[in-house]
């Protein structure tokens, strides 16, 4: 009769192969969020605090209590600031100048965007990568200098346009009336926006397998016919990405409008939702107001954009939800 005997130092490693196993495999799953801790910690701390502190704010609102000498206090009123906000007839003013901006500033610059990137796809374009650094050096150039840069090419005293229909017999050019003031700055836009949005169609169309286009030149198909039924079909994610970022900045217009204010007396403190927010935070010192109509401005844009993409979807890839 025989007796199998484990040792001791074999039955301790037996024991905690299991437990390391076990430690090992909660090690590895740690990692990945040790590594994205810091992004972590600054998405919390310049992102979801900021929005949490603004929705607080917009439930808050200033109160003087104790009769007319009385002390003005910060309380909680509700949704009173929401409903000011929607009724404020500067704030849907400014929201309607923001939807006529977009609507001449977002399709000239995407069309723009769409033709240059098709041009330095075209195979026998010349000096391609000098044409590609010069249309997106503009938007290297921050919104406020390109604005001052503009401002001052709008200004009858300085504009040249002013200047050669003075000399041909007529009067200055006013880029500041309307509605020449829309286009105007949409000229800003399209100067600063054009490059941004040509790089991300460019890129997308670098890359398209160049055997689709070998096939259709095989089959007679010209460079027109290429470029308007296979490389814009096959660009429509890039250019609904773009169309989206376009509305998300046409909603967000501020530095453009505040920068030509001091030359104009057509454009108004108020003249786009976010200067009436900046006005109201900072010049009437209320807070809670400017938190509300920030978020009222915040959801619409949200709004907007699942709109556009949930429309962009179906048409783009056949009805998939």
């Amino acid at each position: 009769m025989s007796t199998d005997v484990v040792p001791a130092s074999q039955a301790a490693r037996t024991a905690r192969a299991p437990r390391t196993r076990s430690t090992r495999h909660r090690a590895r799953a740690a990692t990945p969020w040790l590594f994205a801790s810091p992004a972590i910690a600054f998405f919390t701390a310049f992102l979801i605090i900021p929005i949490g502190y603004a929705l607080y704010l917009s439930f808050r609102g200033y109160r003087v209590s104790g009769g007319a000498f009385g002390r003005r206090e910060e309380t909680f009123v509700g949704l009173e600031n929401y409903a000011t906000a929607l009724s404020d007839p500067e704030f849907v003013a400014g929201l309607g100048r923001s939807l006529i901006y977009g609507a001449i500033a977002v399709p000239s610059v995407l069309g723009l965007a769409l033709l240059f990137a098709l041009l330095l796809d075209h195979p026998r374009v010349p000096g391609r990568s000098f044409a590609r650094t010069a249309i997106f050096l503009p938007y290297a150039v921050p919104g406020v200098i390109a604005s001052l840069l503009w401002g001052f090419l709008y200004l009858p005293s300085t504009s040249p346009v002013s200047y050669v229909a003075r000399e041909l017999g007529g009067s200055s050019v006013d880029f500041f009336g309307y509605p020449a003031l829309y286009f105007a700055l949409a000229n800003i836009a399209l100067w600063s926006g054009v490059g941004f949005n040509m790089i991300i169609i460019y890129t997308s169309l670098r890359s398209v397998p160049t055997e689709i286009y070998e096939a259709a030149r095989i089959d007679g198909a010209s460079e027109r016919q290429i470029a308007l039924r296979i490389k814009i079909p096959l660009v429509t994610p890039a250019l609904v990405l773009t169309g989206l970022f376009s509305v998300i900045g046409t909603l967000q217009l501020y530095s453009e409008p505040a920068t030509l204010r001091p030359m104009s007396n057509t454009i108004s403190s108020t003249w786009v939702p976010l200067m009436k927010i900046y006005q109201e935070a900072f010049m009437n010192d209320n807070l809670g107001g400017a938190a509300a109509a920030s978020v009222v401005l915040a959801l619409g844009i949200l709004a907007l954009s699942l709109l556009l993409l949930r429309f962009f979807q179906r048409r783009t890839f056949g009805g998939a939800a």
